[in-house]
């Protein structure tokens, strides 16, 4: 029998099927869809988990940046600026149009076309960067940039890339453009501590973003990629070549022409000086206020929230206080000698010291104190040749410096080659003529002045120290010195107000006492070691005499003088013991100026301020000063205490400033071993207060340094050149108060040859002869009966009696 193969479907049958194969397909299909479905079901669950862990865009509506705190002077002047983030915002339209062209054709040339993300642009940006061989275009838009910033930590992993992506398409749909370019612009860091295109053009180029030309706007917008890299201050190669890139892109998107990108590219960039750490330079005053605001607001309010604080300030005076403070000590330093050269420099290194001074000392003025390097001297003609670096070769003639004749005359040599040491410009050279300086030195010793107007208490300039950049301590405020006879007139002033007058009597003469803070008996001497016998009041006072000042204190009550202290200002703890006469007990100048103010007020004490007033970022009054006075004294005490210390200046210990030539009232102080120095005066405008010593109280000022010596030139320099172009006044007198002759003193025995002098009294007070002169009672006074028999009232001195 034979077989055929046929084919079942020529015979009427379908065609035989394969089952296993059906089955596989059915199978794969149901794994796809399954594992589709999952795969999607996880998407959509990775996709809801990673929202639900997206920030908030409601945060970028709310934007406040963090700002810079501006601090004025009186006039309007800035004066300090303190910020955790360098920035001042501001709006879009204020920002010129090429100036946000640069920025978009660096960044995000499509900014305006794409919802946030340009995936265009990432692949522009890949064929750029292969085409450089390295990275010069980045990928990222300006949305995913304000996402970066704002919203996310920079840690790099595709979570946060998927996030950022997300977060870029959410915010150019709920925002605007203009909205997003507006955070933009004033967020970015843009290097030097400059956060913001205005802070980056202040801080590059000293001039607001308003004012940017096209080649200073390319470089600003040259640096968001890398601000470090690209900065002109630290390589101005790099950020020209950044710059040109930008000009570049510019041209190529179509904001600007050739002819202006050449332009612009051969336009020169005058940078400013590399910031130091702060914008504009500190000092006392401007750093007191610092502390007092962030005591007040907190740091955070002061450096993230732009406050507007408007000080007391008068610039112009702080200017010639610091000058004061710092000459006076020269001159005070120079009468101790010269001590040599500071340091040495080894020939090997004199051509890297010389390139520094260069540095230190780009422009040199008349009148610089500078730090000079010895390339030689001839000992014969006693002249030296300088090195003051960039080429500047310098002649300093010793003869013209006799306050150093006691160095030299002990030496064989001046100076060594190499020598370190300070001298003056005193005439600027050339290139063919050596520069003219004098011979200088550091001062040891420190300083502080303090100058207010007693009226109001508006402090119009403070100083704390000589040097601000070496030492942020306040003597001003913070440091606690002995006043010596500067606490006297609050000794006084207490004995008026208790029914004493310039014509009460006490006797100037030997005295044992007892102190419990001293070791055996304590026998105060006067300055002079000599004792003047019957002296007025006023007369003690003018001439500071110690044991006087000693008795009148006795006489009026140890408690009685600290009540007088509190009421005028000072919080300072004081001694119980008789040493406070003496001014035993330590006081900050800023409390005796307070002190005296209700001297120079008619007895109105007012408290200091430095603050008039304080504004929030957005213009609203925080605080403003209100001037509050306080009765301390009666106005008649105050006048006469004034008018004892106007002859304090005329003839008494603070006669080195006579030639201030107006009225004008004040005391010196100074304490044991001349340690402390001490001048505060005044004229109706001012009230000036000024301290000299060392930080180390253990350490003297020399032989002879006295309150009129040490402090009292200072204060003289400061006043004479701030009130130069104010006209004199008197003192006002109030009412109630006549003047009367009295006999008076200036040594042991003038009164003996009939020395007089007009004195104010409160009407009724005043003496017609020397019944009408008391002696004071107290413990440690004589017998009036066995005074006034003396030569003293024989000189016939009375008004009455003449």
């Amino acid at each position: 029998m034979e077989y055929r193969k046929t084919n079942p479907s020529q015979h009427g049958f379908p065609p035989l099927q394969r089952p296993y194969r059906v089955g596989k397909l059915i199978a794969a299909g149901a794994v796809l869809l399954i594992s589709g479905t999952l795969a999607l079901l996880a998407a959509t669950a990775a996709y809801f988990q990673l929202e639900r862990s997206l920030p908030s865009i409601q945060s970028l509506r709310d934007y406040r940046p963090s700002i810079v705190t501006t601090m004025y002077a009186a006039d309007g002047t800035v004066i300090g600026e303190f910020a955790a983030e360098r920035r001042y915002v501001r709006h879009l339209e204020e920002f010129p149009r090429h100036v946000i062209l640069a920025f978009l054709a660096a960044e995000d040339a499509n900014f305006y076309e794409h919802k946030g993300l340009d995936f265009g642009g990432i692949v522009r940006a890949m064929i750029k960067n292969i085409e450089a061989g390295g990275i010069v275009q980045g990928g990222s838009t300006i949305t995913q940039q304000v996402v970066k910033t704002f919203l996310l930590s920079p840690e790099r992993t595709w979570v946060r890339k998927l996030k950022e992506a997300i977060l870029a398409y959410r915010i150019d749909r709920s925002m605007t453009k203009n909205e997003i370019l507006y955070l933009y612009l004033n967020q970015i860091y843009l290097g030097a501590g400059a956060y913001g295109v205005e802070a980056a053009a202040r801080t590059y180029f000293g001039i607001g973003a308003r004012d940017l030309s096209i080649a200073q706007a390319a470089l600003l917008a040259g640096l968001p990629k890398a601000p470090s890299r690209y900065s002109p201050f630290q390589n101005m190669d790099k950020a020209l070549k950044r710059q040109h890139y930008v000009l570049d892109r510019m041209v190529e998107v179509g904001f600007l022409s050739q002819e202006e990108a050449l332009r612009a590219r051969q336009e020169p960039l005058h940078l400013m000086e590399p910031p130091a750490r702060a914008t504009y330079p500190m000092n006392s005053f401007t750093e007191e206020v610092r502390r007092l605001m962030e005591q007040k607001y907190g740091a955070r309010m002061l450096y993230r929230e732009g406050l507007s604080i408007h000080t007391t300030m008068d610039v112009h005076a702080q200017r010639l206080a610091e000058k004061a403070i710092v000459e006076g000590l020269r001159q005070l330093d120079k009468r101790h000698g010269y001590r040599g050269p500071h340091g040495h420099v080894a020939d090997s290194e004199a051509a890297d010291f010389s390139e520094v001074l260069a540095k230190r000392y780009a422009t040199l003025s008349s009148g610089d104190v500078v730090e000079a390097m010895v390339m030689g001297c001839e000992s014969q003609k006693r002249r030296c040749r300088l090195d003051l670096g960039a080429q500047r070769s310098a002649v300093l003639n010793l003869k013209a410096a006799p306050w150093a004749a006691g160095y030299f005359s002990s030496r064989r040599h001046l100076f060594s080659k190499g020598d370190l040491i300070w001298v003056r410009v005193e005439a600027q050279g050339s290139d063919t003529t050596p520069w003219l300086v004098s011979l200088e030195q550091e001062p040891q010793t420190e300083g502080a002045l303090l100058a207010m107007n007693p009226q109001t208490g508006r402090v119009v300039c403070m100083v704390g120290g000589k040097d601000f950049s070496k030492s942020q301590f306040n003597r001003a405020t913070q440091a606690y010195r002995q006043p010596g006879s500067a606490f006297k007139p609050i000794i006084y002033a207490t004995a008026l107000e208790k029914g004493s007058t310039e014509s009460s009597m006490l006797i100037d003469s030997p005295i044992i006492k007892e102190d419990p803070s001293l070791v055996g008996p304590w026998k105060p001497a006067n300055y002079d070691n000599a004792f003047w016998g019957p002296i007025t009041l006023r007369d003690a006072l003018i001439h500071s005499r110690n044991v006087v000042a000693i008795k009148l204190l006795e006489s009026v009550g140890i408690h009685e003088v600290h009540e007088m202290a509190r009421r005028l200002g000072i919080r300072s703890p004081l001694t119980p013991t008789l040493s406070l006469a003496l001014g035993a007990s330590g006081v900050s100048l800023w409390e005796l100026v307070t002190a005296y103010s209700a001297f120079a007020a008619q007895g109105l004490r007012v408290e200091p301020y430095m603050v008039e007033a304080v504004y929030d970022r957005n213009g609203r009054l925080l605080e403003k000063h209100q001037v509050r006075q306080e009765r301390a004294l009666s106005a008649q005490t105050a006048y006469i205490i004034t008018d004892i210390l106007q002859g304090v200046i005329r003839e008494g210990t603070g006669r080195s400033v006579r030639s201030i030539n107006r009225p004008a009232a004040g005391k010196t102080g100074t304490t044991n071993e001349m340690k402390d120095a001490w001048f505060v005066g005044y004229t109706p405008e001012l009230l000036t207060g000024v301290w000299v010593g060392h930080d180390d109280h253990r350490l003297s000022l020399g032989p002879k340094e006295t309150g009129g010596r040490a402090a009292a030139p200072i204060w003289l320099s400061f006043m004479q050149e701030y009130l130069r172009e104010t006209p004199a006044e008197n003192f006002p007198v109030p009412e109630n108060i006549v003047f009367a002759k009295i006999p008076s003193k200036s040594n042991k025995s003038q009164a003996e040859r009939g020395r007089e002098t007009f004195a104010a009294f409160v009407e009724g007070t005043q003496p017609k002869g020397p019944q009408d002169m008391p002696f004071l009672e107290g413990p440690s006074s004589e017998s009036a009966a066995e005074i006034t028999s003396g030569s003293f009232f024989k000189s016939d001195l009375f008004w009455g009696n003449n």
